[in-house]
């Protein structure tokens, strides 16, 4: 069989082509494709990774999963990388994965950081034994699925995971479990430090609560669509994306050991723990990060605050009875009667349904005070004597301790960026929508410009009237 002396020449021809292309590599590997010819992996020289550009993607793949607000991704994007980067710090903040109701995405949003973060272990309810032996063998990032079904189940195993999340938060956590048998039984202390996203519906325990980033999710709207996940597909997928996380991890894990960032004085004390070693990654990131992720975060503990314990609620309440501004005059003292009855005509808050369907009565109000230190006395009050109440001094601590620190001044001002270069700031304002608001920052003197979405301890929902009886 004679051969195709066309196909000859043209051969002959890629062969000469091949010899000129010595300065493009790529383009001769294109040849060695079409001539068979084994072909020598190409190595580039790869700049250092973006960390900037490396939360972008992250963020991006994230909301193609799954129906997310901005700074929730955000916060995830960061999330990601400190599960890379745990080793640089002391404490993990847990993500609370919650909703209403069923199908808003909690289990797919589990399934999303399965793919992204390190060590993953995505689990039910398992074993207090088994968890506790899991995370000191291997400290994984344990993703916790139908969180509502173990807390709200048989007791003595709920009191035994809140325990194992209490300790886990703190690098030096650990829980004691009895090993040996017979005479030989003992016991070790195991290490419960790792990090954990917990999903469920409904609340975790405050003590849970209080140690992680709220993530709430609702069920996405008709026009709201995300991308179907296909694992073998996402898989292929995320795996540059995985590869960009493990080479960025690598450069900043010995420099965020050491990264003291700027922490915002609104947030409580445990709080600013929680933000910590996330505002940490971000300004190792660079560029847009530092800002957005304190916007972020700050919009997210915002939206929680409708969230707060029924004492912190009821503080809040009695300040805006006592009053202090231009529509409601400052009174220094009150009776009993007349603020609980004052409480009960705050339509926004439980007071005025308090006790199967009737008002907070006062002894029930002084019920709830006591655990606070504040107790109603025998006083003079308008001209009526031998009243029980409460002067507002008895308030002042409680609200100096338990009432979160607000700014409300907008300003304009930025703070310059130390860690990375400028960047415009207005695409992310005009993306989420947000007003500016003025926070201070912890030990300086500075300010800096955050995006704050913090609402009044105020609000009921639904079937919240059963729960906040329990409390009692």
């Amino acid at each position: 069989m004679t051969s195709n002396p066309f196909a000859a020449l043209e051969r002959k021809r890629m062969f000469e082509a091949r010899e000129t292309l010595r300065e493009h590599p790529e383009l001769r590997a294109e040849v060695d494709a079409h001539l068979s010819l084994p072909s020598r992996a190409i190595e580039r020289p790869r700049p250092a990774e973006d960390g900037a550009g490396l939360l972008r993607d992250l963020r991006s793949f994230v909301q193609r999963y799954v129906v997310l607000s901005h700074a929730q991704a955000t916060a995830l994007a960061l999330w990601i990388l400190h599960t890379h980067v745990i080793s640089s710090f002391d404490v993990t903040p847990y993500l609370n994965i919650n909703s209403a109701e069923k199908q808003c995405g909690k289990t797919r949003l589990l399934e999303v950081l399965k793919i992204t973060v390190a060590n993953p272990w995505m689990t039910g309810r398992v074993t207090a034994a088994v968890l506790v032996r899991k995370v000191d063998a291997e400290h994984p990032t344990l993703l916790l699925d139908e969180s509502d079904a173990a807390f709200n189940g048989e007791k003595e195993y709920a009191e035994a995971l809140r325990g194992i999340l209490n300790t886990g938060y703190l690098g030096d956590g650990k829980a004691s479990l009895c090993v040996g048998q017979g005479a030989q039984i003992t016991f070790k202390d195991f290490s419960t430090f790792c990090p954990k996203a917990i999903a469920g519906i409904g609340k975790l325990p405050d003590t849970v609560e209080d140690r992680s980033i709220p993530i709430r999710l609702r069920r996405a709207a008709p026009g709201e669509v995300v991308a179907r996940f296909r694992r073998r597909n996402v898989e292929s997928e995320v795996a540059p994306l995985r590869e960009r996380i493990e080479k960025w991890s690598s450069m900043v894990v010995d420099s965020l050991a050491q990264a003291r960032p700027l922490l915002p004085d609104c947030l409580s004390d445990r709080q600013q723990d929680v933000v910590e070693p996330l505002l940490a990654i971000a300004d190792a990131a660079g560029g847009e990060w530092p800002k957005e992720s304190q916007a972020a975060l700050l919009e997210i503990f915002g939206a929680a605050q409708g969230d707060e314990s029924v004492g912190v609620r009821l503080l809040a309440d009695i300040r805006a009875v006592l009053g202090g501004d231009e529509e409601n005059p400052r009174r220094e003292r009150i009776s009993s009667a007349d603020l609980a009855e004052a409480l009960g005509k705050i339509e926004t808050s439980p007071w005025g349904e308090w006790s199967k369907g009737k008002p907070l009565t006062p002894a029930k109000l002084a019920r709830l005070l006591s655990r606070f230190g504040i107790t109603p006395t025998v006083k003079r009050i308008a001209g009526s004597p031998n009243q029980r109440g409460y002067e507002r001094t008895d308030f002042e601590d409680a609200w100096t301790r338990y009432l979160p620190r607000i700014g409300l001044q907008n300003v304009t001002a930025s703070q310059a960026n130390v860690y990375g270069p400028s960047s415009d700031f207005s695409k992310y304002h005009a993306e989420t929508d947000v007003t500016a608001q003025k926070c201070e920052i912890a030990n300086t003197d500075g300010r800096c410009d955050v995006v704050t979405l913090l609402t009044p301890i105020r609000g009921t929902e639904e079937g919240k009237e059963g729960t906040l009886e329990g409390e009692l």
